[in-house]
């Protein structure tokens, strides 16, 4: 049986897995008479250098095909479900610079499709199909708002009629439910980002650098586990950095000096085959909690919990978010930084959008392939909602077995925020301003799990501290973690093998 894996304690993927996505997808298409048509993903360079960027695979190929390389080319017969690779037909001097050339019959054995081609042969291949549509990817992404644009054929064939409106919508819905395949690999990569996040936790204290932490989560990501990339660019904030809600990007690079008192917030992923896996801890840097620091993080923490007492099939996305607002919220009055007004209730003050002056990103996305994964606001799916905070929800859409998400309810302390709802008399009435002045630059906590929704419920793959003690012992690099052996078996290459 054909997989990937890296060998040592890297995870191993069977091709099969690509093999299941390419059927559900044919025989969800009622156009039977007809071809699929995917552009792999292409090396690039560094603006005008030869430098050759690390290359990651386009995530539709990769769903479809599992191919590490680029310059490949892929269809599908709908009817037959016949696969067929095209891969780039490579200069012989390709050997001294690049390695020994792959031939098309090791590509077929390697990645488990019915036939392999040449990219020069592909034009005639079409020409010969009895099929009379030809079906290429065209469609927006709810979370770039950027389109996908299907592949420009130099000689598109003249016996078949090319369609861009029927594949994206079902292909991108249909990567919202992950198979058991997909399930079990979305499970270690997240066991292994848990880690990860555990090994810097134990490391960083006062005096590093933001930018340590970094290249410790990534080293042991890769170290151990073979990640050589990485799910996105790490957020590793401390002190007032955590109220930046994209740190860590070119003009924040993760590089302020770490100080006693901070609270440090880490979102960081891991990468492996492509899947993804986005968790963020926060924790104080020396240690120990203060008073004021576990009301917040108790508050973050409740919210999550109350996200877990509804989340189940059939509840909506929406409902989920307002309820992590109503602990956050209720935190905020123990802190003493809003009031209580006779006569208006928590969930009323939800209503009045407060707790996006707390939380003004969304609960949390889909996650697979990307980290912000597709189908958000597909056609015929619930649309985006309106208001701070809700209007930032990547999905309005009812829960759903196979659907992988993050739950990342957050508290911070973002001047833009405040001052905003100072000016808004609705709101001001709630806020106490001399307390809240108090956390101006104090930054903020979020808790990020990954999880799949079950038949009646769901599973957490994140194995993280999470509890004040348990965050305490963790940082005191005493006790075992995770406290209970591998809670989460990988399967290895010598199991698959007796598969």
């Amino acid at each position: 049986m054909a997989a990937f894996s890296l060998g040592l304690n890297s995870f191993v993927v069977p091709m099969s897995m690509h093999a299941e996505n390419r059927s559900r997808l044919t025989s969800s298409l009622s156009t039977q008479n007809a071809i699929i048509l995917f552009e792999g993903g292409s090396a690039k360079e560094r603006n005008d250098t030869d430098h050759e960027l690390l290359f990651r695979q386009e995530s539709y190929f990769q769903y479809l095909f599992g191919v590490k390389e680029p310059g490949f080319w892929g269809a599908i017969h709908v009817q037959s479900n016949k696969s067929v690779l095209f891969c780039p037909r490579l200069p012989a001097e390709y050997q001294v610079w690049m390695g020994n050339i792959t031939t098309p019959a090791q590509f077929k054995e390697m990645y488990e499709v019915d036939e392999v081609l040449y990219v020069d042969e592909m034009e005639s291949w079409l020409a010969e199909q009895e099929a009379s549509t030809l079906l290429l990817l065209e469609g927006k992404n709810s979370d770039s708002g950027s389109m996908f644009v299907p592949p420009k054929l130099p000689n598109p064939p003249a016996n078949l009629t090319v369609d861009t409106s029927i594949l994206f919508p079902i292909l991108a819905n249909q990567r919202v439910y992950k198979t058991d395949a997909e399930l079990a690999l979305m499970k270690h990569v997240s066991k292994v980002t848990s880690l990860s996040h555990v090994a810097t936790m134990r490391t960083i204290k006062p005096g590093m650098m933001e930018y340590q932490a970094e290249a410790t989560f990534h080293h042991y990501a890769y170290f151990n586990y073979g990640c050589r990339n990485f799910a996105y660019t790490a957020i590793c904030a401390c002190g007032p950095d955590p109220a930046v809600l994209h740190y860590g990007h070119a003009g924040a690079p993760n590089d302020r000096k770490i100080n006693d008192g901070d609270m440090a917030l880490m979102d960081m992923g891991a990468e492996y085959h492509c899947y993804a896996s986005d968790i963020t801890c926060s924790w104080p840097v020396n240690g120990r909690f203060t008073d004021s620091q576990k009301i917040i993080y108790g508050g973050v923490l409740e919210a999550q919990r109350k996200v877990y007492e509804i989340l189940k099939p059939g509840t909506s996305w929406v409902d989920c978010h307002r309820a992590a607002e109503k602990a956050i919220l209720a935190a905020m009055v123990s802190l003493g930084v809003l009031r209580m007004i006779e006569g208006v209730t928590l969930d009323e003050m939800v209503e009045m959008r407060l707790g996006g002056v707390f939380m003004p990103h969304g609960l949390g996305h889909f996650i697979g392939l990307d980290t912000h994964d597709v189908g958000g606001y597909l056609p015929k799916f619930p649309e985006r909602p309106k208001g701070p905070g809700l209007k930032s929800l990547r999905t309005a859409r009812t829960l759903d077995k196979g659907m992988c998400l993050t739950v990342e309810p957050g508290c911070y302390f973002i001047d833009y925020t405040i001052d905003n709802a100072l000016a808004d008399p609705s709101l001001a009435r709630f806020i106490v301003p001399s307390e809240i002045d108090k956390y101006r630059g104090t930054g903020g906590v979020r808790l990020e799990d990954v999880l799949a929704i079950t038949g009646d419920g769901f599973v957490n793959y994140t194995v993280a501290p999470r509890g004040i003690d348990e965050v305490e012992m963790v940082m005191g690099k005493g006790g075992k973690w995770p406290p209970v052996e591998d809670k989460y078996p990988e399967l290895r290459r010598e199991d698959l093998l007796t598969m």
